[in-house]
């Protein structure tokens, strides 16, 4: 992977794929909500498309690709190491009662391994262990779809089932490939793990991607030892298909959903990162000019590692704030603009 791909470059050859996979594409909605007073700011592809998923007919049909523009306040805080933001650009896809696991999977790893040129000896998978308080069985479907997949390229695909979710994967890696995890990790509902789920809500496992920077060291502090969900940095998550197929019953149980739908949602920004093998995700295009221009002005240079934090939150906050206003956001002392406002006096600080 020695060639420099754009934020451009992947974007379009993820709409692309899944064009060419009779997907119709969704403009990115506003960071602003329509319709949904739970939430101030659009943070992720589904959050726009709830209702399809939840049975109302999409006027583009059961196919549906895009890349949405996201922010998450929530992560303001985690700004400064090497993979997060807090605008972001999120790929998705969708099956709206159509496709399930086997077609998602598949186009999804030859979207990464062929389309992108992603090392597949770099990818490591995440599944779902199953929830012995639910009663909801583990995907076991994931699991052989993938080593079927890892075969095709003449991989084998180890699966290890004993990782603690609590302690973050106290055995390490075990030579595995595919990782088993608890709710907490591989589960996706609305309302969080299935026993917080109100009866009537839908839900389902996930099946995440990550991408092995063998360059960034396991940093202890995080654990004794690594694994794809330790947060070291050397494993970046870059894509999670959410199959949802369940819906609570009032009296605690599972049921299948009449329609079963796929949501897949990917960095953008995180998946170029990973084509150019490159672990700083300030590293890539649409960071460069703000960089340089910061270096310019400050007279500080961000490889200096005395700034390269300031930096990244100062990159990651105008880029932020930016588009924040090109939807109508203003800074204020209240809701959406007093999250901007923030943003602002933060960078500046």
């Amino acid at each position: 992977m020695n060639q420099s791909f754009s934020v451009g470059d992947i974007r379009k050859k993820y709409l692309s794929f899944f064009s060419s996979h009779d997907h119709n594409v969704v403009p990115s909605a506003s960071l602003v909500p329509e319709n949904d007073p739970t939430t101030l700011f659009t943070g992720s592809g589904m959050q726009p498309l709830i209702p399809y998923l939840l049975g109302q007919a999409h006027p583009k049909g059961v196919r549906l690709v895009n890349s949405q523009k996201c922010f998450r306040a929530e992560d303001v805080d985690e700004v400064g190491d090497n993979r997060h933001t807090t605008f972001f650009e999120m790929l998705g896809n969708w099956s709206l009662g159509d496709y399930f696991k086997n077609d998602q999977l598949k186009w999804l790893f030859t979207f990464l391994v062929d389309e992108v040129g992603l090392d597949p000896a770099r990818l490591y998978i995440t599944v779902f262990s199953g929830d012995t308080v639910s009663g909801v069985l583990a995907d076991r479907d994931s699991v052989s779809l993938w080593q079927n997949l890892f075969s095709q390229k003449g991989m084998e695909a180890s699966f290890v089932e004993l990782i603690d979710e609590e302690t973050g994967g106290r055995l390490g890696m075990q030579g595995g490939r595919i990782f088993a995890y608890g709710p907490k990790k591989n589960w996706w509902s609305r309302s969080g793990v299935p026993e917080n789920m109100p009866a009537g809500e839908p839900g389902g496992p996930d099946s995440e991607v990550f991408y092995e920077f063998v360059d960034v060291e396991h940093d202890v502090r995080f654990g004794e030892y690594c694994h794809p969900n330790c947060d070291c940095g050397r494993f970046v998550e870059i894509g999670n298909s959410v199959f949802m197929e369940f819906i609570k019953n009032k009296d605690g149980s599972f049921s299948q959903l009449p329609q079963r739908n796929v949501d897949f949602g990917g960095g953008l920004e995180r998946v170029v990162a990973a084509a150019n093998d490159n672990a700083d995700i300030f590293s890539i295009d649409v960071f460069a000019g703000l960089i340089a221009f910061l270096e310019e002005k400050s007279s500080k240079k961000y490889s200096d590692s005395l700034y390269t934090k300031a930096f990244r939150v100062v990159a990651d906050h105008v880029r932020g704030a930016v588009f924040m206003i090109s939807d109508g956001v203003y800074p204020s002392n209240t809701e959406q603009g007093y999250v901007l406002r923030r943003l602002v006096r933060r960078a500046v600080r």
